[in-house]
């Protein structure tokens, strides 16, 4: 017969109880419990009356002094290189401590938070990357903004900052990236709606992204965030996908605009300095010609001057020497030759035209004979020449 069927013995087969009246003896329990902690402790031997030999409230103050121990022990942390610890006590800011070994009150009463403030953080505005080619997934949201010409441009910037006080990073911003990315969108607009578009896209591009990150670090400063912006990259800026084909052809027609120019430059720069050293030779040699004739001038004039000075001393003397130089520098063209002959009208021709002509060369003296021109008395050509000699031989003795 079972233990609960009628008639049984109502006695439990597990815990063997099934003949207890009443609730367990409390004594009975403090005694197990004193005995599992003297155990524990490594408490003295029962005595004869069945007693421990440490009392029960010396047992709780050494666990009671265990537990405080492990307590204290659980308040040691070690801060790492680069990190800062904010330690706050019931959740007001108590100290920051710097990396090495350190101690606090352990929780509940005080709690500590490690900053890393050398880690670089960054965001993304306009964009957002992701895959393994790291590739750019344009938000048109964040992208798209106007500028002062009123165009559209689609402009992604990514901002990397770090932390430079732990417990203003910590305390004064609820949410310092998404602060961070509000502030970045609103300097970027303000910046960019204040240039005109060629200039976003071409030349402004430096000049930009530090007015921006000025304006960023000088914003976050003000909220005292605890935030340094290290550096503001500008991923592209671009014209809407709608109109970039447009946009490339009228970037391709500046590009060969400027080419031109730049060659028109390259020819000028070619052809001005040659005219101008030919038109400073040119002046040049009219300055030296206008020299020279007047300084020929001035010599004939002078020149004049003094003959004149010596014909009113002697006229007969100097009209004879001008007559004679005269005839001389015009006689001293011809091959003609004169022989006065004195006291006789005798006409006495010798070949010295021929005579006082260039000698042949060492290869015109190798022709044969037959090949070289006799002179010949006999001609006519040559007799009158000396027939107008001795005339003009005549003239002069006249005249003399």
């Amino acid at each position: 017969m079972s233990w609960n069927e009628p008639g049984g013995d109502k006695k439990d087969p597990w815990s063997g109880r099934g003949d207890q009246k009443g609730p367990p003896d409390l004594d009975e329990a403090m005694r197990s419990l004193q005995e599992k902690l003297s155990g524990f402790f490594g408490g003295g031997k029962e005595g004869d009356d069945g007693s421990s030999g440490i009392p029960p409230l010396k047992s709780l103050g050494f666990l009671a002094a265990g537990a405080v121990a492990l307590w204290g022990l659980s308040g040691f942390y070690i801060v790492d290189e680069g990190t800062q610890g904010v330690e706050t006590r019931f959740g007001k800011y108590v100290a920051t401590t710097q990396s090495g070994l350190n101690w606090h009150f352990p929780a509940p009463i005080e709690r500590v938070e490690v900053v890393d403030v050398k880690q670089q953080r960054y965001i993304e505005v306009g964009y957002r990357s992701g895959g393994t080619e790291q590739t750019l997934g344009s938000v048109p949201k964040e992208a798209l903004m106007l500028t002062k010409d009123e165009n559209i441009v689609d402009v992604r910037l990514a901002v990397q900052y770090q932390v430079k006080n732990a417990k203003e990073f910590i305390f004064n911003v609820v949410n310092p990236a998404g602060t961070l990315k509000q502030v970045t969108e609103s300097a970027q607009r303000g910046v960019v709606g204040s240039s005109k578009m060629d200039f976003v896209l071409t030349e402004g591009r430096s000049e930009i992204v530090a007015q921006i990150k000025k304006e960023i670090q000088d914003v976050m400063d003000s909220y005292q965030s605890g935030i340094q912006v290290t550096s503001v990259n500008l991923q592209d800026a671009q014209p809407p996908e709608q109109v970039q084909n447009a946009f490339e052809d009228a970037i391709k027609a500046r590009e060969d605009e400027q080419r031109l120019i730049n060659e028109a430059e390259a020819y000028s720069n070619d052809v001005v300095p040659k005219a101008r050293g030919a038109a400073a030779r040119k002046i040049q040699e009219a300055e030296g010609y206008k020299e020279q004739v007047v300084a020929q001038a001035e010599g004939e004039s002078n020149r004049f001057s003094q003959l004149l000075t010596e014909y009113s001393k002697a006229p007969d003397v100097t009209r004879k020497r001008l007559y004679i130089e005269s005839m001389e520098s015009v006689l001293a063209e011809t091959n003609t030759v004169m022989v006065d002959v004195k006291g006789g009208n005798n006409m006495l021709y010798l070949p010295l035209d021929k005579m006082i002509q260039p000698q042949p060369s060492i290869q015109q003296a190798n022709v044969p004979q037959s090949t070289v021109e006799q002179p010949s008395h006999a001609k006519v050509d040559t007799a009158q020449p000396a027939v107008r000699t001795s005339t003009r031989g005549r003239d002069l003795r006249g005249r003399q």
